[in-house]
C-alpha cells in the first residue's frame, strides 16, 4: 500500500483536496494497488475558502516523513488566509523534506506557491494560477521558477498545475507515478472517465 499526505492549510478550495480524496480512494475498492489518504493541517480545524469547515486527520506534530510516498498539495484564495499556512515555515520545511527524499510532491493551482517559497523548485519547471494578470506566475518567476504556459507540468518529482480544473488530471498523474500506468487506467474506467 502506498500513503499520501494530503496537506491542508487554511482557506484551501475544497474541490481542489476532494480530487486526491476520490481518486486515490478509489484504489482501496478498485485496481491492484491501494494508496492510502492521510489529511493533516497546522490547526485543528480548517476553514476552506467556501466555508466549510475541516478537520484534518493528524496533527502537524505528528507527521512521520518516512510513512508517506508523497504529499499532496491543494490550493486555495489568499483571502480566505491560504497564505497564512501556505508560507508557514514549519510547512516550508517539510516541503523541503519531501523533495530531499525524492518523495512526490503534487498541487492543484496556488498549491504551487509554498513549493516555489520553500526553495525546491528553484532553477526547475513549475506552473501556477494564470489569470488575474499573472500575479502568481509572476511571483513564481521572481523566487527563480522557470514558469511554463501550461496546464500540468511534471518537473522530476514535483507535479504544479493552473487550477481547479486540472485537479482530477493531477490526482491521476499523481496516482500514475504512485503506483502504475495500468492501474491508474482501472481506476479511471471503474470512475467511468474511460471505457
Amino acid at each position: 500500500m502506498k500513503r499520501v499526505l494530503l496537506f491542508l492549510c487554511q482557506g484551501f478550495e475544497e474541490l481542489e483536496a476532494a480530487v486526491f480524496t476520490d481518486v486515490l480512494g478509489w484504489t482501496r475498492l478498485e485496481g491492484d494497488i491501494p494508496v492510502e489518504v492521510v489529511t493533516a493541517g497546522l490547526r485543528p480545524k480548517l476553514k476552506c475558502t467556501w466555508n466549510m469547515i475541516i478537520e484534518p486527520e493528524m496533527k502537524f506534530e505528528d507527521i512521520q516523513i518516512d510513512d508517506y510516498d508523497a504529499i499532496a498539495i491543494p490550493g486555495g484564495f489568499g483571502e480566505a488566509g491560504f497564505y497564512e499556512d501556505a508560507y508557514d515555515e514549519r510547512f516550508l520545511k517539510l516541503i523541503r523534506d519531501f523533495n530531499k527524499q525524492g518523495k512526490l510532491i503534487a498541487s492543484v493551482c496556488v498549491g504551487a506557491m509554498p513549493i516555489g517559497k520553500s526553495g525546491v523548485l528553484k532553477n526547475r519547471n513549475a506552473t501556477t494560477y494564470d489569470l488575474s494578470g499573472g500575479h502568481r506566475r509572476h511571483q513564481l518567476t521572481e523566487m527563480g521558477i522557470n514558469v511554463l504556459d501550461q496546464h500540468i507540468v511534471v518537473d522530476e518529482n514535483i507535479i504544479t498545475s493552473t487550477g481547479p480544473a486540472t485537479g482530477l488530471d493531477v490526482a491521476f498523474t499523481l496516482l500514475e507515478k504512485l503506483t502504475s500506468h495500468d492501474n491508474m487506467m482501472e481506476i479511471k474506467r471503474h470512475m467511468r472517465f474511460i471505457d
